[in-house]
């Protein structure tokens, strides 16, 4: 996959952070991508997915600095979280591989102001969501040939090891309905490239709202 959906909307998350450096949980890290650009910005990065070989791929690219990443093998699904204490959890195309009430986990598990977002993929449930399906085809076409004619440009990209795929998505629907029942006061945003993101800020005390 020349161009990666996930990849893109890296600036769009990164911009949902809280100020000042603290501590990240980046859930179904993968080889660590966005864990380093996290730990780019400050942030001290816990990442982990359940992928031994993904944590090894990613642990041997190390951390930009001048935040530090400690990588390690956990499933977030069955594993136990620490209750309020990160400032900063991102979960990218991962909550379809975890069980129903996990969101309700990784929102125990901010603190007071911390952020949550989930970078996800949905089936469409409107006409209106089959229509931008249909509009990212072209878009999605195009971004492909760029990309991959710049990869080839530059020599092109050596494999490494992929993520574990799941087809079985949730509607864009179901997925509202989870956000509105786990996580009170959250954004569910449609994004172009067939992702959802949903965005949400714990304010402590019981009082929560969105980002």
């Amino acid at each position: 996959m020349p161009f990666n959906h996930n990849d893109h909307y890296h600036p769009l998350l990164l911009d949902l952070l809280p100020p000042g450096p603290g501590i990240a949980l980046d859930v179904g890290c993968g080889t660590g991508r966005f864990a380093r650009r996290l730990a780019a910005t400050g942030m001290a990065v816990e990442a982990v997915d359940v992928s031994a070989a993904m944590v090894e791929a990613a642990a041997g690219l190390g951390s930009p600095g001048p935040g530090e990443i400690v990588y390690r093998q956990a499933d977030v699904g069955t594993d136990p979280l620490p209750e309020a204490h990160y400032d900063y959890i991102s979960c990218l195309a991962s909550l379809h591989h975890l069980p129903v009430g996990t969101l309700t986990k990784l929102r125990r598990a901010l603190v007071p102001g911390g952020v949550l977002v989930v970078l996800g993929l949905a089936r469409p449930s409107t006409p209106a969501d089959w229509a931008r399906a249909a509009a990212a085809v072209p878009v999605n076409a195009l971004a492909r040939l760029v990309v991959y004619a710049g990869e080839r440009l530059n020599g092109g990209v050596e494999d490494g090891p992929r993520a574990p795929v799941a087809d079985d998505y949730p509607t864009l629907a179901e997925v509202r309905r989870e956000a509105v029942r786990q996580l009170p006061g959250s954004t569910v945003r449609p994004l172009l490239f067939w992702r959802t993101l949903i965005t949400y800020r714990e304010l402590g005390d019981g009082d929560p709202t969105a980002g």
